[in-house]
């Protein structure tokens, strides 16, 4: 590196690697091809020449305000951001007297107003845009990483396109790391190491360029130009094995998660769970594991089961973190209390293995629909039993299974829970079966 090259990288070592990589034209931009192609919404948005007010929803370190930044460039307005976090009524204020002034200039310029996480403002602050988006003083752009349909006020809303944006995905995040090693001083990494990065940064660029910082400082200080996923490991190791979504580390606390449910631990259950949303994984895959434990191991043991699990997903994505991820808390303690059957996956499994090595069985014509006087002289629906028409509500002997399948037997409840009670009227209703008389069935 020669000697101005180094003093310019020295002075300028202060501005994050983040921003130095900030797109500074939309070609520039890594992923969002669903919004960004040619033809599709946001880039149809661009090029229309008339800004619009919108909502930007997504992940973070997707873009979100990168893509604000290009509009009001796209459409040479004046950009104000405002975070939601810790601005309030007087910044709001603020930006609505700069954006009158940008019209009364010589010059007049419109305004693009940007507000990040718009989410945490609550209704009244949400509102006082209201009046000002309608008037025209300023096109408005929320950002945020909660559901719009639940944290933006609806006239809000109703004034506003919501386009949601993508985790960026793992090629797109190599395509980043690459560009990120053109930098001066950058180390390049082998590919494990860099296939490594790509999982932990898990679809953020923010996370992954703040990572190669991080790296950067340690490779400068070791001399280490090549990055190795042993030498990642050594360097970094706490953090990325914490967070090494896809990869052994994670898989096997989800196997730990769900081994504990199902084995009647609500305090390991209760450690896993917590040890996966520390390591930075997402909550709305813990939440959709959690479902699959209530239909696999729970089932008809606790039907609740499963009602607490789809419960626990909505009230997180309702509330999100941290709130949402006591929800999870409580289901995972749920489930691990909950008396254990898999009879019903397991009945699930067997009709599956049968339909796929048996074929497709004729459907028996009393079973069938007859909805035409053609399909009734065909004998469709001939002899069928109505069940409410008999004693109990149940047609003893009769068969709803194909020909040459009347005997197989799927589900099987075990004694625990609910299934003890289901278990007992499938006995019952076998035991009137088997005393019954055949009733005569048309030829099928």
């Amino acid at each position: 590196m020669s000697g101005s090259t180094a003093s310019a990288t020295r002075a300028g070592s202060h501005v994050p690697l983040a921003q130095r990589l900030r797109p500074k034209a939309l070609i520039d931009v890594i992923g969002q091809d669903h919004l960004l192609g040619d033809g599709l919404p946001l880039r149809l948005a661009f090029e229309s020449g008339q800004p619009h007010s919108c909502i930007l929803w997504g992940p973070p370190g997707v873009g979100k305000t990168t893509i604000a930044s290009l509009m009001a460039q796209a459409f040479d307005a004046q950009f104000i951001t405002i975070s939601a976090v810790l601005g309030g009524v007087k910044e709001i204020r603020e930006a609505v007297e700069r954006a009158q002034q940008a019209l009364n200039d010589l010059v007049p310029r419109a305004t693009l107003v940007f507000v990040d996480e718009v989410h945490r403002f609550n209704k009244s602050q949400q509102d006082a845009f209201l009046p000002h988006v309608e008037s025209g003083l300023f096109t408005f752009i929320g950002a945020t990483t909660e559901n719009p349909s639940f944290e933006v006020n609806s006239a809000l809303l109703s004034r506003a396109a919501v386009y949601v944006l993508r985790g960026l995905s793992d090629d797109a995040l190599h395509v980043l790391l690459a560009r990120a090693c053109l930098e001066p001083d950058m180390p390049q990494f082998d590919a494990d190491a860099a296939d490594r990065l790509v999982r932990y940064a898990d679809g953020d660029a923010r996370r992954l360029l703040n990572t190669l910082e991080i790296i950067c400082v340690s490779a400068l200080q070791q001399k280490v130009r090549t990055v190795s996923d042993d030498w990642l490991l050594r360097s970094l190791g706490e953090t990325l094995r914490r967070s090494d979504k896809g990869g052994d580390v994670f898989y096997d606390t989800i196997s730990a998660l769900h081994k504990s449910v199902r084995g009647s631990d609500p305090d390991a259950a209760l450690y896993w769970l917590v040890r996966l949303l520390d390591g930075g994984a997402d909550p709305r895959y813990v939440a959709r594991r959690l479902i699959r434990m209530a239909n696999e191991d729970i089932g008809l043991a606790d039907p609740r089961a499963l009602r607490t699990a789809l419960d626990a997903s909505e009230v997180y994505e309702r509330l999100g973190s941290p709130e949402g991820e006591l929800a999870l808390a409580q289901c995972a303690i749920y489930l691990a209390m909950a008396p254990k059957s898999n009879a019903a996956y397991l009945a699930y499994k067997s009709a599956v293995s049968l339909v796929k090595r048996d074929g497709s069985r004729p459907v028996p014509n009393h079973l069938r629909n007859a909805p035409t006087a053609l399909m009734k002289e065909m004998a469709h629906g001939m002899g069928y039993r109505y069940a409410h028409d008999e004693p109990g509500a149940f047609a003893a002997g009769e068969t709803y299974l194909p020909e040459g399948l009347t005997s197989e037997r799927f589900y099987e409840p075990v004694d625990r829970g609910l299934e003890i009670k289901i278990g007992a009227r499938l006995a019952e209703l076998r035991a009137l079966n088997a005393g019954a008389t055949p009733p005569n069935k048309v030829a099928r």
